[in-house]
């Protein structure tokens, strides 16, 4: 009588071809203050890093130095650029810029402006974020354009590493937005990522595959619990 075949679960297979990219939201920024707009870059809000983006930009590049990455991207924002240099540092690569992930434009509410309306709950963000609509803010970048740019972002890095495992250092919104493309969820269903936190996405062709989202084991647990200081 045959033996029979045994079927064990075995971990999941990067395709052949795919691109493995760690998608890593910058660290915490300086805090905004009232009447003090941030300055500009790419007509977006650039704070630098908080102290305590500073030290979630060390544990980072502590976490993932010991991983193959093939290559860093940053945005034109300084936040990412800051938070990417100490993996840049450590393994000796140049990052490079990706201007299409940069930050969602929040129009009239540039500079910081957003964390005061948020706060206040203004009755515009509040709607914002009830109807999941960047665009209801005066001036701001529409759905439709924000995710023209994000994916052409994420195609041009997956064309240049097939097989590459890489470091995308961006932006809670331009995350959530990638993400939301890979799994066709709400707007904002995964809006939240934590600041310095990973998600790894996979592009195999056409089919973008969302494989972690917001690992933050990395970080100290006091750094977690003090986000924006």
């Amino acid at each position: 009588m045959p033996t029979p075949r045994v079927f064990r679960q075995e971990p999941y297979p990067v395709p052949p071809g795919a691109t493995e990219i760690l998608l890593v939201r910058h660290g915490a920024s300086e805090p905004a203050v009232e009447g003090v707009a941030f300055p500009l870059a790419d007509g977006h809000g650039d704070p630098a890093l908080s102290e305590v983006g500073k030290v979630q930009a060390e544990q980072v590049g502590e976490r993932l130095a010991g991983e193959r990455i093939d290559a860093i991207y940053v945005t034109s924002l300084r936040r990412t650029h800051e938070t990417a240099a100490p993996l840049a540092t450590r393994l000796g690569i140049t990052p490079v810029v990706e201007r299409e992930l940069r930050e969602v434009h929040l129009g009239e509410w540039e500079g910081g402006l957003v964390r005061a309306k948020v706060a206040d709950q203004d009755p515009v963000a509040v709607s914002v974020f009830a109807e999941q609509r960047w665009e209801l803010i005066p001036g701001a970048e529409s759905a439709e354009g924000f995710a023209e740019r994000v994916t052409s972002g994420i195609k041009r890095i997956a064309t240049a590493h097939p097989d590459g495992r890489v470091a995308v250092f961006a932006h809670g919104a331009s995350i959530g937005e990638v993400l939301r493309i890979a799994t066709g969820s709400e707007p904002f269903a995964l809006l939240g990522a934590d600041n310095a936190s990973i998600s790894v996405l996979v592009v195999h062709g056409q089919r973008w595959r969302l494989r972690r989202y917001n690992d933050t084991t990395h970080l100290h647990a006091d750094v977690v619990l003090r986000p924006d200081s």
